[in-house]
């Protein structure tokens, strides 16, 4: 392994009298899509404009669970101002193309109603007082069926895995203490700035374009090729600037790029669909809920001998990516140290709300939060402080995962944890709030006036903690995926003598437009301005896979550089001088040369499929948190004051775009562990307007301090790792470690809400003390067993594609190859 550490600059003396250079870091390229944002001439898909658009709306279920028997429209609504279209009209597969065929584009008359908000039909008409008519003038005609809600009681299930090391019995039987936990986490919306949003414009060819706000163009491409029945060039797909995304724009744009295609294609008119807030909240992807029970073996030494973990996610009414998120979350469930007896066991089942997605971090955020509060429990029982027990157990060069994976390249997690409490002054700051809660304890028993009353003073009321977290997050996709997946980056020489990359890696904000242009012009030897970067348009840019998995700088940008390599050397073979003084030259003498680079395995890496056995990633970022809160003791508020974040993303390629990640992750954790919340009542998001979903403002972000810890990865040509979901994974357990330190009571269900923080004030049991033998107490938590039963309940119904089998194979993420696709319960055909 090698971690760079940065040393000390050596002092700077200035003379008297005059200027000299300073030591500033440079901090990369501007953006280059940032002029156009800030001056508002960057076209977002609702700033475009295709003259005789018509407005196109979705007709929605009210009901979780029910039979549609079919669609009555008022008669004295004059239908011939507006088309409509219902499953009948979709000239394909009515199936929204993804890992497995369960989804339909528009329930058929006489299907089953799977959630609330589910798309029934669509209307399209030529202005919005028209359309908003329209949609009063139709019902859905149904029976209703009886839901399912919990996801510990279904019995559809989408997928299974298992993932076992050493011996747990004996594992068991070493152990000095032995604790168990359930924890929980519920939905989170990923709330980007600009809602869904396509416009479908029909083609001559009798295709049609899409534009759109989205992440993956060609998941869009696959689904409307399946859908429609076109092929590669009828099915069409640009991305307009893209206003956010966190996962939520992945899968989802497929549904509505689907639903304006049917309705441009019908009216032989464009077509806008625009969400607004409440329908894009009401009806898209959330983050997994999950159940997580921890049962793990620990010597007083703290040594970690057993840990027997089962999780089960809430897959919502459809599959969407769910076999992939929970895959992730199993995979990092037992957190980023050594155990050597260990056994996972991860299911993830349908209920009939709608279906959740890809969001940051991608199932790790759900697990890890488990697994390291569970492991901040397990210090406390054998009184143990937070930071030793990790430095104990921690992963190291040359440590074996449960998967059987030999961590030999870029293990920095040693590095960032050491980085991050030095910085953040850890033990001090815990050994300040110790002696601050036990001071509150004394007033409170001693008779101190005014201590035990209703209301305390501001000083009394207020308590400060300290919390600490260490995370891993695999880099690339899982398993073979990114072989399977055989993503292509092109660079191109114009016959202009101008240089292009061409991916379909998109822009919503990460970065991917500056640092491809960056990784180019450094293989290229050309400044950074000479190199474009081409629009993510399917008629244009090869398909280098999906824009998620902290993929993109890793993946593509080393085959952008490979690309890039393979082009110098051909000009600089046939003019004989340096690429940067001959390119243009050879392009005004033999034209345009353009260069295809296929992604090729990472050397030494193998993964089992099959077994889930071997290197389930090529490699790993690593990452640490401390956070520090305030809690008011008399309403249970929280508010976060200081994070300091230390993450290992490999060679630094934009330390301000790296900065920033990190930042807006932390963010965005912070929010998941104290606020974020989706209100659930039959199925439905109750809470599901910007007035009622809380997110983190500017005015309650922290003082968040990164560092950038960089651990090179040698599979990369440009030694880089992923950092865009690193930060997620991280932050929330820190931040309920936090809310420990500052009060005494353990929080088990995210997010730490003001009235979950004084229910556990309420009901806090005496912590276990050190030197009590065998289990270790904990406070009664409903959960463990229902869990076991759940993920040891024989699989009878569902699209888990080997049901009998110990442990379901790797799927591919995205949109599978024709005939590799399972099969749903029914194939959702119109019976027409």
């Amino acid at each position: 392994m090698t971690t760079v550490t940065r040393p000390a600059p050596e002092p700077l003396v200035l003379p008297t009298g005059g200027m000299v250079r300073g030591r500033a870091r440079g901090a990369g390229p501007l953006r280059r899509e940032g002029p156009d944002k800030l001056t508002g001439t960057a076209k977002y898909a609702d700033d475009l404009v295709f003259p005789g658009a018509w407005y196109g709306a979705t007709i929605r279920s009210s009901e979780a669970h029910a039979r549609l028997l079919g669609l009555d429209r008022d008669e004295a609504f004059d239908w011939s101002k507006v088309v409509l279209v219902t499953a009948a009209d979709i000239p394909g597969d009515n199936i929204v193309s993804l890992i497995t065929d369960d989804q339909p584009v528009l329930v058929p008359v006489g299907g089953e109603i799977q959630h609330h908000a589910e798309p029934l039909a669509l209307l399209a008409a030529a202005d919005r007082e028209t359309l908003r008519a329209a949609r009063y003038a139709i019902r859905a005609r149904t029976e209703p069926l009886p839901p399912v809600f919990d996801p510990l009681e279904s019995d559809h299930v989408f997928a299974h895995y298992e993932i076992a090391a050493g011996d747990l019995d004996a594992g068991f039987g070493e152990a000095e203490v032995i604790l168990e936990g359930t924890y929980r986490v519920g939905h989170q919306e990923q709330l980007y700035i600009e809602n869904n949003a396509m416009i479908a414009v029909p083609r001559e060819d009798g295709g049609v374009t899409v534009h759109g706000s989205l992440q993956c163009p060609y998941y869009i491409h696959k689904a409307l090729k399946r859908a429609l029945r076109l092929d590669d060039v009828q099915a069409h797909v640009v991305q307009a600037e893209t206003g956010g995304g966190f996962g939520g724009k992945e899968e989802y744009p497929s549904i509505l790029a689907l639903h304006a295609a049917l309705l441009a294609l019908k009216c032989g008119k464009p077509v806008r669909m625009i969400y607004d807030r409440h329908e894009d909240i009401s009806a898209t992807t959330k983050r997994h809920p999950a159940v997580v029970t921890h049962r793990t073996g620990i010597r007083r030494d703290g040594t970690l001998v057993a840990q027997d973990i089962e999780v089960v996610m809430d897959g919502g009414a459809y599959c969407t990516l769910t076999p992939v998120v929970l895959s992730r979350g199993a995979l990092h469930a037992g957190g980023p140290y050594r155990c050597p007896n260990v056994r996972i066991r991860a299911r993830a089942t349908r209920t009939n709300t709608p279906p959740n997605g890809a969001f940051r971090g991608f199932g790790a955020p759900q697990t890890e939060f488990a697994a390291e509060t569970h492991l901040n429990r397990l210090a406390e029982a054998i009184d143990l402080g937070p930071l030793e027990i990790r430095r104990r157990n921690v992963y190291v060069a040359g440590d074996t995962t449960p998967t059987g994976q030999v961590l030999q390249h870029s293990v920095a997690a040693e590095e960032v944890l050491e980085r991050a409490v030095e910085a953040a002054e850890f033990e001090r700051m815990r050994e300040r709030t110790a002696a601050t809660r036990a001071t509150r304890a004394t007033r409170a028993t001693d008779g101190t006036p005014g201590a035990e009353s209703a209301y305390r003073s501001a000083a009394a009321r207020t308590a400060t903690g300290v919390g600490l977290a260490l995370a891993w997050h695999g880099a690339g996709f899982t398993g073979s995926g990114e072989v399977r997946l055989a993503s292509v980056a092109s660079i191109e020489l114009t016959g202009e003598g101008r240089i292009r990359i061409l991916t379909g890696s998109t822009e919503m904000g990460q970065g991917t437009k500056t640092i491809f242009p960056q990784l180019a012009a450094d293989a290229l030897g050309v400044p950074y301005e000479a190199v474009e970067i081409a629009p993510q348009d399917t008629a244009i840019v090869p398909d280098s896979g999906p824009t998620v998995a902290s993929r993109t700088a890793m993946v593509v940008g080393g085959l952008v550089i490979k690309a890039a390599e393979r082009l110098r050397a051909a000009v600089e073979t046939a003019t004989g001088r340096p690429f940067a003084e001959s390119y243009r030259d050879h392009a005004a003498a033999h034209g345009a040369l353009r260069v295809d680079q296929q992604f090729e395995p990472y050397p030494g890496v193998q993964f089992d499929d099959e077994t889930y056995r071997g290197d389930a990633y090529p490699a790993f970022g690593w990452a640490s948190c401390v956070a520090r809160v305030e809690v008011d003791l008399d309403t249970g508020e929280v508010a976060v004051t200081d994070v300091v974040a230390a993450d290992d993303i490999g060679k630094v390629i934009h330390p301000l775009l790296a900065e920033g990640q990190v930042e807006g992750g932390t963010l965005q954790a912070v929010g998941y562990a104290t606020i974020e919340e989706m209100k659930v009542q039959d199925g439905r998001y109750l809470n599901d307007r910007l007035a009622t979903y809380l997110i983190p403002t500017a005015l309650d972000a922290p003082r968040i301090s990164t560092i950038l810890v960089e651990s090179p990865f040698p599979g990369a040509p440009h030694l880089a790792k992923g950092v865009g979901e690193l930060p997620m994974d991280v932050g929330a357990p820190a931040v309920v470690a936090a809310i420990h330190d500052a009060t005494g009571v353990w929080i088990h269900e995210l997010p730490a809400t003001p009235e979950r923080i004084l229910a556990a004030l309420g009901a806090a049991a005496e912590p276990p003390q050190a030197g009590q033998p065998g289990v270790a107490p904990q406070p009664a938590r409903p959960g463990a067993p229902e869990t076991e039963a759940a993920v040891e309940a024989p699989i009878v119904a569902g699209t888990d594609p080997r049901p009998d089998a110990p442990t379901d194979p790797q799927p591919l993420r995205g949109p599978q190859p024709d005939g590799d696709r399972p099969s749903g319960d029914d194939p959702r055909r119109d019976p027409a």
